[in-house]
């Protein structure tokens, strides 16, 4: 059997991101082919959507390759093990998600045996290493981006490359209407909120909270029927979080889990960059980013990264819609500053919103993955079969 009789696909996540995006296109993607089977690298989201899992995502993460030395071993028999497959004809294509240190080898591989390479939320070269583009060229089928910018990015390289939209526009949105959040998270309509979102890491828990529990400290002396949320992580213990909040004298309510009812509820979120500020965006909600690297680590991406802002809400808006702080300017003084600039005047609070939803409407409208699939199985050659 050649690759292109197969009704076999490969898929591989390196990451729980990718798992999620991918167990999400799965399901869409099953919806017109019910005869395709899925196989490869992935989490819990994968399996429950019908991947038949090779190899779990536990102990992988989202590698670069100075990381991949610590799980070489177990990248190499992985490798391998796959390379044999893709070898002998078993996939009718690719579909690689992200996790580029180790799916760009793997596209390279897809290339030398004529098995299509589909490549789903790419890396970010805008940023950094931009000579990855050449790889992509070589051995990439298409690329499948995720932000509007990216779209020209690869066009002018020569790469096929298609903008559907952002999976967030899907994933993202309010389970419930706003008032029933309030009384959820017994906040009293009309007062002031702040949520405080100091990360998924234990380190950023260590570099962030206590800055911004003396932000908050600084906001209720101000506004003092303030009201304070912080949504902990999974990845985090919540008594950790407790023990480090409690000698600050300010109330803040914990709410495990709740992300996106807190993102629906505040009306300013102070918060450790990273996707979870275009999350945010998506409920059009003011921000303050914050970020702390050590010293060697921002002298060494200072020189890699080419970006005028790190925030991702703001690099996709091309204009700082949210302040941004790092380092050395994270300070309670600075934070609660910027808070109450936006708590004080609605006008700021509501030009704000407006900026946010231009950036919300610049990532697409609702069925990304769905339009993703199709597109996908318009190069796999499959037939749409209909309901």
């Amino acid at each position: 059997m050649t690759s292109s009789q197969s009704n076999r696909v490969l898929i591989i996540a390196g990451e729980a991101s990718g798992d999620l995006h991918g167990g999400g296109l799965v399901k869409a993607f099953r919806e017109k082919h019910l005869n395709i089977e899925f196989e490869g690298v992935g989490g819990q989201a994968m399996k429950a959507a019908g991947v038949k899992i090779l190899s779990g995502i536990e102990g992988l993460g989202a590698v670069g390759f100075v990381e991949l030395i610590g799980t070489l071993f177990r990248h190499l028999t992985l490798f391998f093990d796959l390379r044999r497959r893709i070898a002998r004809g078993d996939y009718r294509a690719a579909i690689l998600i992200n996790y580029p240190a180790f799916n760009l080898i793997l596209a390279g591989v897809c290339k030398q045996f004529d098995c299509p390479a589909l490549f789903y939320i790419g890396p970010q070269i805008w940023a950094s290493r931009s000579g990855r583009i050449h790889r992509i060229k070589k051995y990439v089928t298409k690329m499948y981006v995720v932000l509007p910018f990216e779209e020209e990015i690869y066009k002018s390289a020569g790469v096929p490359v298609a903008f559907l939209g952002h999976p967030f526009v899907d994933l993202v949105k309010p389970r419930q209407s706003l008032e029933a959040t309030q009384d959820e998270l017994n906040l009293k309509p009309g007062t002031p909120v702040v949520g405080l979102l100091p990360g998924s890491r234990k380190s950023e828990i260590r570099y962030l909270l206590d800055d911004m529990m003396k932000a908050a400290v600084l906001i209720k002396k101000e506004i003092a029927d303030c009201q304070f949320l912080l949504p902990v992580a999974d990845t985090i213990d919540e008594s950790e979080i407790s023990r480090r909040i409690e000698p600050y004298p300010v109330e803040v309510l914990l709410v495990p889990g709740k992300n996106y009812e807190v993102m629906q509820a505040s009306d300013i979120l102070i918060l450790a960059s990273g996707s979870a500020t275009l999350e945010a965006a998506l409920f059009t909600c003011p921000q303050v980013i914050i970020y702390r690297v050590n010293p060697v680590s921002y002298a060494l991406l200072s020189w890699l990264v080419k970006i005028k802002w790190f925030g991702l809400v703001n690099i996709v808006a091309e204009e700082e819609v949210a302040p941004e702080l790092l380092n050395e300017q994270v300070t309670p003084e600075r934070l609660a500053t910027e808070a109450l600039k936006v708590l004080k005047d609605p006008t700021i609070r509501n030009t704000i919103r407006n900026r946010m939803a231009g950036v919300r409407d610049s990532l697409g409208t609702p069925g990304v993955v769905y339009r993703v699939a199709a597109d996908m199985a318009k190069e796999m050659g499959l037939e749409t079969n209909p309901h």
